[in-house]
């Protein structure tokens, strides 16, 4: 036993440990290890985003100038000019100052939201932007929902019958409008639809004829929207039916699944309540990137019906070629999809504990 040495009041000395120690059955504070390990984890993919959007950004600065040509050639092909003239334009557009400056001016505009004045229609292309993005966002965001919607639907169906003839069937039709090009399926669908049974309008947003006001004009739009959605939609789905489909063929013979069956679930509430949500964990990123890539736009499937959004001014950018406007397109276009992956990432934190323990 050993002996306590009285303090000066008479009390007798406390052990150093035993103050340190808490006493049983007392809860600790928070450390805050997972606050910590989550602004880490933020802090990685977040500057990953950013160095992927710098690279965006010097890719598009000298490969726009290696394809697209001069732009004083695109702006005085239609009428000559002397070469004090074109000296005059080059000091204009800033193109007589050093590369490194003309970069750096670059990235100012763009991260201000200065991407410059289009060569084609001679206006600012942030305008341009903002005019063809509704419709943009209209046509691939209402195909993203739909070809997601029917994707999961079927491909939990299929993975959960494997075998079947429903499985078959659908799989079989999936693939086949996945390999199609999308110009093709755009073309029969104008040569049916459109030729022979005169059913939806050949291409445009909206008709010359249609009243101002609100109702004619949904309804003229929403006439006009049928065929290009399908036809986008019937392209892209089975890319998310086939990973769905792969996710349920993963959890169909899972323990899990076993014990809840034999609590006496129906075979419905065993794929509904547990085979889905876990199933749906390998897919978050390829919706993200759905959501992505809406900003991106269906650029053949805009091109073929001549819907007025940025994938048709993209291509049109190709022909003339309008090199300002081809750079900041592909700005935004790779920016929404490299905010769509971080926002995945983001996510899988809170709903994958795997990557809180790692």
């Amino acid at each position: 036993m050993t002996a306590h040495r009285p303090s000066a009041d008479g009390s007798p000395d406390r052990d150093p440990s035993a103050e340190q120690a808490p006493a049983a059955g007392t809860r600790t504070a928070p450390t805050g290890r997972v606050t910590t390990g989550f602004g880490r984890y933020l802090l990685k993919h977040v500057s990953g985003a950013a160095v992927s959007l710098l690279l965006v950004l010097f890719s598009s600065f000298f490969i726009f100038r290696l394809i697209a040509g001069d732009p004083i050639d695109q702006l005085t092909r239609e009428r000559p000019v002397t070469p004090e003239q074109r000296e005059a334009m080059r000091a204009e557009l800033g193109l007589d100052q050093p590369m490194w400056n003309q970069f750096l001016d670059y990235i100012t505009g763009t991260l201000t939201g200065d991407l410059g004045t289009s060569l084609q229609f001679r206006r600012p292309i942030s305008e341009l932007v903002l005019e063809r993005l509704p419709a943009t966002l209209l046509l691939a965001g209402t195909g993203v929902v739909l070809a997601v919607l029917l994707g999961f639907w079927i491909g939990t169906r299929a993975g959960w019958k494997q075998g079947s003839r429903f499985d078959r069937a659908h799989v079989t039709t999936g693939l086949l409008l996945y390999s199609a090009p999308t110009f093709w399926l755009g073309m029969i669908a104008i040569l049916v639809f459109a030729r022979y049974l005169g059913l939806f309008p050949v291409n445009g947003m909206r008709s010359p004829s249609t009243p101002d006001e609100f109702l004619p004009q949904a309804l003229d739009i929403g006439h006009h929207l049928v065929l290009p959605v399908l036809t986008y939609t019937a392209v892209v789905y089975a890319g998310y039916l086939m990973v769905m489909r792969s996710s349920i063929l993963d959890e169909v013979g899972a323990d899990y699944l076993t014990t809840a069956r034999a609590k006496g679930l129906r075979d419905d509430a065993v794929r509904r309540r547990h085979a889905v949500p876990n199933a749906l964990l390998p897919t978050i990123t390829l919706v993200f990137l759905a959501i992505g890539g809406i900003v991106n736009g269906a650029i053949v499937t805009e091109t073929v019906f001549s819907w007025p959004g940025l994938g048709s001014l993209f291509v049109s950018s190709i022909f003339y070629p309008d090199r300002p406007m081809l750079q900041a397109l592909f700005v935004l276009f790779s920016s929404s999809t490299i905010v769509a992956v971080l926002g995945a990432e983001i996510l899988y934190w809170f709903i994958d504990p795997r990557i809180r323990k790692s």
